[in-house]
Protein backbone atom coordinates (compact mmCIF):
# COMPACT_ATOMS: atom_id res chain seq x y z
CA UNK A 1 0.00 0.00 0.00
CA UNK A 2 1.51 3.14 -1.44
CA UNK A 3 1.19 6.41 1.16
CA UNK A 4 1.89 10.39 0.47
CA UNK A 5 1.95 12.55 3.42
CA UNK A 6 1.22 16.01 2.62
CA UNK A 7 2.01 17.73 5.59
CA UNK A 8 4.49 15.91 8.60
CA UNK A 9 4.85 17.91 11.28
CA UNK A 10 7.65 16.90 13.40
CA UNK A 11 7.98 18.83 17.23
CA UNK A 12 11.05 18.10 18.37
CA UNK A 13 13.42 18.23 15.19
CA UNK A 14 16.27 15.82 16.71
CA UNK A 15 18.26 12.87 15.66
CA UNK A 16 14.77 10.76 15.29
CA UNK A 17 12.68 13.30 14.18
CA UNK A 18 15.29 14.16 11.69
CA UNK A 19 16.59 11.01 10.35
CA UNK A 20 12.48 10.11 9.65
CA UNK A 21 12.00 13.10 7.71
CA UNK A 22 15.31 12.42 5.64
CA UNK A 23 14.21 8.58 4.94
CA UNK A 24 10.56 10.23 3.76
CA UNK A 25 12.16 12.63 1.79
CA UNK A 26 14.44 10.41 -0.02
CA UNK A 27 11.81 8.07 -0.97
CA UNK A 28 9.07 10.86 -2.17
CA UNK A 29 6.30 10.18 0.39
CA UNK A 30 6.32 13.38 2.06
CA UNK A 31 5.09 17.13 0.87
CA UNK A 32 6.24 19.53 3.17
CA UNK A 33 7.86 18.91 6.53
CA UNK A 34 7.14 21.53 9.17
CA UNK A 35 9.69 21.74 11.97
CA UNK A 36 8.76 22.79 15.66
CA UNK A 37 11.45 23.27 18.60
CA UNK A 38 11.86 25.73 21.51
CA UNK A 39 15.31 26.73 20.04
CA UNK A 40 15.31 28.91 16.83
CA UNK A 41 19.08 28.09 15.68
CA UNK A 42 18.08 23.95 15.68
CA UNK A 43 15.34 24.93 13.51
CA UNK A 44 17.71 27.00 11.11
CA UNK A 45 20.32 24.31 11.64
CA UNK A 46 17.51 22.08 10.14
CA UNK A 47 15.96 24.02 7.38
CA UNK A 48 20.44 25.11 6.17
CA UNK A 49 20.50 20.34 5.46
CA UNK A 50 17.53 20.56 4.17
CA UNK A 51 15.84 18.16 6.94
CA UNK A 52 12.81 20.58 6.97
CA UNK A 53 10.87 22.50 4.87
CA UNK A 54 9.25 25.59 7.15
CA UNK A 55 10.10 25.90 10.84
CA UNK A 56 8.22 27.60 13.58
CA UNK A 57 8.16 27.77 17.64
CA UNK A 58 4.91 27.39 17.95
CA UNK A 59 3.57 24.42 17.89
CA UNK A 60 -0.40 25.78 17.12
CA UNK A 61 0.60 26.97 14.41
CA UNK A 62 3.15 23.85 13.53
CA UNK A 63 0.36 22.00 13.59
CA UNK A 64 -1.88 23.35 11.23
CA UNK A 65 -2.56 21.08 7.93
CA UNK A 66 -0.74 18.65 9.24
CA UNK A 67 -1.84 15.04 7.91
CA UNK A 68 0.58 13.53 10.55
CA UNK A 69 2.33 14.99 13.61
CA UNK A 70 5.73 13.30 14.95
CA UNK A 71 6.39 14.23 18.69
CA UNK A 72 9.44 13.27 19.45
CA UNK A 73 10.37 15.66 22.71
CA UNK A 74 12.04 13.77 25.98
CA UNK A 75 9.03 11.33 27.23
CA UNK A 76 7.81 13.57 29.97
CA UNK A 77 6.62 16.97 27.56
CA UNK A 78 4.60 14.36 25.41
CA UNK A 79 0.96 14.86 26.97
CA UNK A 80 1.87 18.16 27.60
CA UNK A 81 3.11 19.02 24.27
CA UNK A 82 0.03 17.59 22.53
CA UNK A 83 -2.42 19.42 25.32
CA UNK A 84 -0.84 22.58 23.61
CA UNK A 85 -1.09 21.68 20.09
CA UNK A 86 -5.27 20.76 20.22
CA UNK A 87 -6.25 24.49 19.25
CA UNK A 88 -4.25 23.92 15.62
CA UNK A 89 -5.30 20.47 14.83
CA UNK A 90 -7.48 19.51 12.24
CA UNK A 91 -9.97 16.32 13.08
CA UNK A 92 -8.22 12.79 11.40
CA UNK A 93 -4.97 14.24 11.97
CA UNK A 94 -2.63 11.01 13.12
CA UNK A 95 -0.32 11.44 15.46
CA UNK A 96 2.31 9.20 17.03
CA UNK A 97 5.52 9.66 19.15
CA UNK A 98 9.01 8.27 19.27
CA UNK A 99 9.40 8.25 23.03
CA UNK A 100 10.63 5.00 24.98
CA UNK A 101 8.01 4.60 27.62
CA UNK A 102 4.36 3.88 26.12
CA UNK A 103 1.91 3.02 29.06
CA UNK A 104 0.74 5.89 30.76
CA UNK A 105 1.51 8.36 27.55
CA UNK A 106 -1.13 6.57 25.56
CA UNK A 107 -3.33 6.62 28.23
CA UNK A 108 -3.02 10.41 28.81
CA UNK A 109 -2.65 10.86 24.92
CA UNK A 110 -5.93 9.16 23.86
CA UNK A 111 -7.55 11.09 26.59
CA UNK A 112 -7.04 14.56 25.43
CA UNK A 113 -6.99 13.97 22.17
CA UNK A 114 -10.09 11.83 21.30
CA UNK A 115 -13.16 14.38 21.75
CA UNK A 116 -11.08 16.65 18.94
CA UNK A 117 -11.89 13.46 16.37
CA UNK A 118 -7.55 13.39 16.31
CA UNK A 119 -6.18 9.99 16.23
CA UNK A 120 -2.91 8.55 18.47
CA UNK A 121 -0.88 6.15 18.04
CA UNK A 122 1.98 5.17 20.05
CA UNK A 123 5.33 4.24 18.84
CA UNK A 124 9.01 3.35 19.59
CA UNK A 125 11.39 3.01 16.81
CA UNK A 126 14.02 0.55 18.82
CA UNK A 127 17.02 2.91 16.84
CA UNK A 128 19.75 5.62 17.85
CA UNK A 129 23.21 6.60 18.41
CA UNK A 130 24.84 8.16 21.45
CA UNK A 131 24.60 11.30 19.65
CA UNK A 132 21.59 13.94 19.82
CA UNK A 133 20.24 16.62 17.59
CA UNK A 134 18.88 17.06 13.88
CA UNK A 135 23.00 17.42 12.83
CA UNK A 136 23.74 13.92 13.62
CA UNK A 137 20.80 12.61 11.70
CA UNK A 138 20.82 10.28 8.99
CA UNK A 139 18.22 8.67 6.58
CA UNK A 140 19.38 5.25 7.45
CA UNK A 141 19.12 5.19 10.84
CA UNK A 142 16.14 3.18 11.00
CA UNK A 143 17.61 0.47 8.38
CA UNK A 144 17.06 -2.76 9.87
CA UNK A 145 15.67 -1.71 13.09
CA UNK A 146 12.53 -2.32 14.94
CA UNK A 147 9.14 0.15 15.38
CA UNK A 148 7.22 -1.20 18.37
CA UNK A 149 3.58 0.09 17.89
CA UNK A 150 1.45 0.40 20.43
CA UNK A 151 -2.57 0.60 19.66
CA UNK A 152 -5.07 0.24 22.63
CA UNK A 153 -9.15 -0.80 22.04
CA UNK A 154 -9.99 3.07 20.81
CA UNK A 155 -7.08 2.58 18.14
CA UNK A 156 -8.70 3.78 14.60
CA UNK A 157 -7.46 1.27 12.04
CA UNK A 158 -6.53 3.53 9.49
CA UNK A 159 -4.62 5.86 11.77
CA UNK A 160 -2.11 2.60 12.78
CA UNK A 161 -1.71 1.45 9.10
CA UNK A 162 -0.75 5.10 8.33
CA UNK A 163 2.00 5.12 11.01
CA UNK A 164 3.43 1.46 10.40
CA UNK A 165 3.67 2.08 6.70
CA UNK A 166 5.69 5.33 7.86
CA UNK A 167 8.21 3.29 10.17
CA UNK A 168 8.22 0.62 7.40
CA UNK A 169 9.03 3.00 4.64
CA UNK A 170 12.08 4.48 6.86
CA UNK A 171 13.57 0.91 6.91
CA UNK A 172 11.89 -0.78 10.02
CA UNK A 173 10.21 -3.59 10.69
CA UNK A 174 7.20 -2.79 12.46
CA UNK A 175 5.40 -5.24 15.61
CA UNK A 176 2.30 -4.66 17.71
CA UNK A 177 2.62 -4.84 21.59
CA UNK A 178 0.04 -3.93 24.57
CA UNK A 179 1.64 -0.23 25.82
CA UNK A 180 2.33 -1.49 29.30
CA UNK A 181 3.87 -4.79 28.14
CA UNK A 182 6.02 -2.44 26.04
CA UNK A 183 7.27 -0.75 29.13
CA UNK A 184 8.11 -3.86 30.85
CA UNK A 185 10.17 -5.14 28.10
CA UNK A 186 12.11 -2.29 27.30
CA UNK A 187 13.41 -1.37 30.95
CA UNK A 188 14.74 -5.09 30.70
CA UNK A 189 16.61 -4.45 27.21
CA UNK A 190 17.52 -1.01 26.76
CA UNK A 191 16.68 1.00 30.03
CA UNK A 192 18.57 -1.04 32.43
CA UNK A 193 21.63 -1.29 30.21
CA UNK A 194 21.35 2.47 29.61
CA UNK A 195 21.59 2.47 33.46
CA UNK A 196 24.60 0.31 33.62
CA UNK A 197 26.74 2.02 31.55
CA UNK A 198 26.31 5.47 33.29
CA UNK A 199 26.58 3.82 36.63
CA UNK A 200 29.94 2.05 35.25
CA UNK A 201 31.00 5.44 34.42
CA UNK A 202 29.86 6.87 37.36
CA UNK A 203 32.05 4.36 39.51
CA UNK A 204 35.21 4.97 37.69
CA UNK A 205 35.19 8.44 37.94
CA UNK A 206 34.61 8.11 41.71
CA UNK A 207 37.93 6.48 42.02
CA UNK A 208 40.87 8.73 43.99
CA UNK A 209 42.68 10.34 41.14
CA UNK A 210 45.67 8.52 40.69
CA UNK A 211 43.96 5.43 39.77
CA UNK A 212 41.21 6.74 37.76
CA UNK A 213 43.66 8.21 35.25
CA UNK A 214 44.83 5.16 34.85
CA UNK A 215 41.95 3.50 34.14
CA UNK A 216 40.66 5.71 31.92
CA UNK A 217 44.00 5.90 29.52
CA UNK A 218 44.15 1.93 29.66
CA UNK A 219 40.48 1.77 29.08
CA UNK A 220 39.94 -0.84 26.05
CA UNK A 221 37.60 -1.13 23.05
CA UNK A 222 35.53 -3.56 25.41
CA UNK A 223 35.17 -0.58 27.60
CA UNK A 224 34.71 2.08 24.84
CA UNK A 225 31.90 -0.54 23.41
CA UNK A 226 29.89 -0.72 26.42
CA UNK A 227 30.03 2.71 27.76
CA UNK A 228 29.24 4.67 24.40
CA UNK A 229 25.66 4.71 25.35
CA UNK A 230 26.25 6.45 28.55
CA UNK A 231 26.59 9.19 26.05
CA UNK A 232 23.45 9.81 25.43
CA UNK A 233 21.41 13.01 26.30
CA UNK A 234 20.97 13.02 30.24
CA UNK A 235 17.56 14.94 30.28
CA UNK A 236 16.40 12.25 27.87
CA UNK A 237 17.41 9.68 30.43
CA UNK A 238 16.14 11.52 33.48
CA UNK A 239 12.65 11.54 32.06
CA UNK A 240 12.60 8.27 30.85
CA UNK A 241 13.63 7.00 34.59
CA UNK A 242 10.75 8.69 36.26
CA UNK A 243 8.22 7.81 33.65
CA UNK A 244 8.96 4.26 33.82
CA UNK A 245 9.43 3.89 37.34
CA UNK A 246 8.16 1.02 38.58
CA UNK A 247 9.82 -1.25 35.56
CA UNK A 248 13.23 0.06 35.73
CA UNK A 249 13.22 -0.49 39.66
CA UNK A 250 11.95 -4.11 39.35
CA UNK A 251 14.88 -4.73 36.98
CA UNK A 252 17.35 -3.28 39.07
CA UNK A 253 16.96 -5.25 41.77
CA UNK A 254 17.04 -8.16 39.76
CA UNK A 255 20.00 -7.21 38.67
CA UNK A 256 21.36 -6.16 42.51
CA UNK A 257 20.67 -10.07 43.30
CA UNK A 258 21.99 -11.04 40.34
CA UNK A 259 25.54 -8.98 41.18
CA UNK A 260 25.09 -10.15 45.06
CA UNK A 261 25.17 -13.86 43.58
CA UNK A 262 28.24 -13.17 41.46
CA UNK A 263 30.42 -11.38 44.33
CA UNK A 264 29.47 -14.41 46.71
CA UNK A 265 31.14 -17.06 43.76
CA UNK A 266 34.03 -14.70 43.54
CA UNK A 267 34.63 -14.41 47.03
CA UNK A 268 34.25 -18.29 48.28
CA UNK A 269 36.41 -19.01 45.12
CA UNK A 270 33.20 -21.34 43.09
CA UNK A 271 35.08 -22.15 39.58
CA UNK A 272 31.93 -24.50 38.65
CA UNK A 273 29.69 -21.75 39.78
CA UNK A 274 31.56 -18.85 38.12
CA UNK A 275 32.06 -21.03 34.60
CA UNK A 276 28.39 -21.65 35.08
CA UNK A 277 27.19 -17.89 35.03
CA UNK A 278 29.68 -16.65 32.46
CA UNK A 279 28.83 -19.77 30.12
CA UNK A 280 25.09 -19.46 30.53
CA UNK A 281 25.30 -15.45 29.72
CA UNK A 282 27.66 -16.48 26.24
CA UNK A 283 24.59 -18.98 25.45
CA UNK A 284 22.23 -16.47 26.01
CA UNK A 285 23.58 -13.34 24.35
CA UNK A 286 24.19 -15.95 21.39
CA UNK A 287 20.65 -17.27 21.03
CA UNK A 288 19.12 -13.12 21.35
CA UNK A 289 21.39 -12.32 18.48
CA UNK A 290 20.42 -15.05 16.63
CA UNK A 291 16.35 -14.05 17.12
CA UNK A 292 17.24 -10.45 15.82
CA UNK A 293 18.49 -11.75 12.62
CA UNK A 294 14.59 -13.11 12.19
Amino acid sequence: MAFFIKQLTIIGVGLIGGSLARALKERDMVGEVVGVNRSRRSLDTAIELGVIDRATIDVVEGVKGATMVLVATPVRSIARVLEDCIPGLNPGTVITDAGSVKGDIVEQCEKLLMPHDVHFIGSHPVAGTEHSGVASSFSTLFEGSRTVVTPTKNSQQDALELVRLVWEAAGSKVEVMDPHHHDRVLAATSHLPHLMAYNIVNTLSDLEDDIRAEVFRYASGGFRDFTRIASSDPTMWRDICLSNREAILDMLNRFRKDLDKLSVQIETGNEDALYGIFARSKHTRERVLEERKK
